[in-house]
């Protein structure tokens, strides 16, 4: 059985090595934009999971065989407003104007698909909401984050694992969430599907 991670995401990857994990990555090439315009009016949490689910379900589509498939998507909720990454140095500049001093949810949605012989047999959603407080950095500071490119391309235009772990204050909830796969999640969901992290330890 292989581990399939359906994202580009090097800090996810990251989380799941130091967890014991070595999956294969497969990036599924969903249009984000079209899955959450499909959305009629979506709670937070079920943005989040839609678009794992839509990215999950795109990588399994294209296996053979045994697997099983874990998609993951991230957005930070703060003031009502759903932010996802910036993409531009405008818009990351915009978003720390925000997040500077402030507060907001960071939203993991998480999709998992088991895979038997190239047919989906199994599949679970869920989501994890961990709140984060952020630091009020100084101009100077904001403009050498931009500078390095780091927010420009990361849900809520930071992280928790890089140099914007500079300016998070602190969070209430699951770390690994933030940096983009909840790993406590991830293990409950695996559950539902019938696979255990030992199982997923010995193919390593």
């Amino acid at each position: 059985m292989r581990f399939v991670l359906a994202s580009a995401s090097p800090a996810r990857l990251a989380v799941l090595r130091a967890a014991g994990i070595e999956p294969s990555v497969v990036v599924s090439g969903v249009d984000e934009d079209a899955v959450a315009a499909a959305l009629t009016d979506p709670a937070p949490a079920e943005l989040v999971t839609a678009l794992a689910a839509a990215k999950a379900e795109a990588v399994a589509s294209t296996l053979d065989g045994d697997a099983v498939v874990v998609g993951c998507d991230s957005m930070l909720s703060i003031e009502g407003e759903m932010l996802g990454k910036p993409g531009t140095v405008e818009v990351a500049r915009k978003r720390w104007a925000q997040l500077a001093g402030n507060t907001g949810d960071l939203l993991t949605g998480h999709a998992v698909l088991r895979l038997e012989d190239g047919v989906v047999t199994r599949r679970t959603t869920g989501s994890n909401t961990t709140h984060v407080r952020f630091a009020d950095p100084s101009q100077d500071e904001i403009e050498a984050y931009l500078a390095t490119g780091e927010p420009l391309n990361v849900a809520g235009a930071f992280t928790l694992d890089g140099l914007g772990g500079w300016f998070v204050e602190g969070i209430d909830g699951d770390p690994s969430s933030v940096i983009g796969i909840s790993l406590p999640l991830t293990r409950r969901l695996l559950a539902e599907v019938g696979v255990t992290i030992p199982d997923l330890w010995s193919l390593t």
